[in-house]
């Protein structure tokens, strides 16, 4: 049997701040407890937010939290043809589609929200002729590429997946996914042809992850992933779902409400040992 493969993926599109400290300390503990190793991957996709010098600064950030990974690091923006293949495999099928709708028309019409409070695309373009996706194309209107999510339950069935918590030593328990409860999502996207959902559950199953260990906030983002593990035949990982550092206001601490970073606690005087007491190590 092998021995359990984490990753830790942040996004280069800020500094560090405690509530990432406290994701990369919670996969290296697990890595630790259950015997494993854990890896570094760049999730760059966003390249117009996403910049090399915030690469720099996550791997000094970590080194100075005393944690390593072995190399090379995944760099997502260097496998963007790995994404669209994957997306063809799922085009072929007929279980993605052309939508060209703007935000402000899916707001219009949408009757429902998903887990995150976004609007549910209402499905306008699922129904469209191929003459009039044709039509479309040819007048070059920007476009992203959506899941078919009812087709694809369809064809996959019953989804479950394991789950490990509350705590890293307790017994593993089996969970149902839920992925209609979010619609059809983008794939995608009309920026950078790919999104999240694809090409982490692609790079995941790319590197052998057996285990994920992430924030609660992204508990029921494990559905849609789930069906798309199923959907492009890789295994399903096991999951941990860890704690959210909140701020006084009982918000989640995040780089667009500019938290303190590990830059800025540095600069003041304290140490790593600070830093993993400040956030329950």
């Amino acid at each position: 049997m092998s021995k359990p493969l984490l990753r830790f993926a942040p996004s280069p599109n800020g500094r560090l701040h405690l509530g990432h400290a406290l994701s990369a300390l919670v996969t290296w503990t697990a890595a630790k407890t259950w015997g494993g190793t854990a890896l570094l991957r760049i999730e760059d996709i966003d390249i117009n937010r996403c910049k090399p010098e915030f690469t720099e600064a996550i791997v000094e950030d970590l080194h100075w939290l005393g944690l390593s990974w072995p190399e090379p690091v995944m760099i997502q923006s260097e496998r963007f043809e790995v994404y669209a293949e994957a997306a063809n495999r799922l085009r072929q099928r007929d279980l993605i589609y052309p939508c060209f709708c703007t935000r402000a028309e899916i707001a219009a019409h949408a009757d429902a929200t998903d887990p995150d409070g976004a609007p549910i695309y209402p499905g306008t373009c699922k129904h469209l002729s191929n003459a009039e996706r044709i039509e479309r194309f040819e007048r070059g209107d920007p476009v992203q590429f959506r899941l078919h999510t009812d087709l694809a339950i369809e064809e996959a069935g019953m989804l479950t997946y394991t789950v490990i918590g509350p705590t890293l030593t307790d017994r593993p328990q089996i969970r149902y996914a839920r992925p209609q409860r979010w619609g059809d999502v983008v794939l995608q996207r009309k920026d950078i042809g790919t999104s999240y959902h694809l090409s982490v559950v692609v790079d995941d199953a790319a590197q052998g992850i057996t285990h994920i260990t992430r924030g609660r906030d992204m508990e029921a983002a494990t559905d849609i992933h789930v069906l798309l593990q199923m959907l492009l035949g890789y295994a399903t990982p096991i999951y941990y779902f860890h704690r959210l550092l909140l701020d006084d206001d009982g918000q989640k601490l995040s780089k667009s409400k500019n938290s303190q970073t590990l830059a800025d606690l540095r600069s003041e005087g304290w140490t790593a040992d600070d830093v993993k007491r400040a956030v329950g190590f």
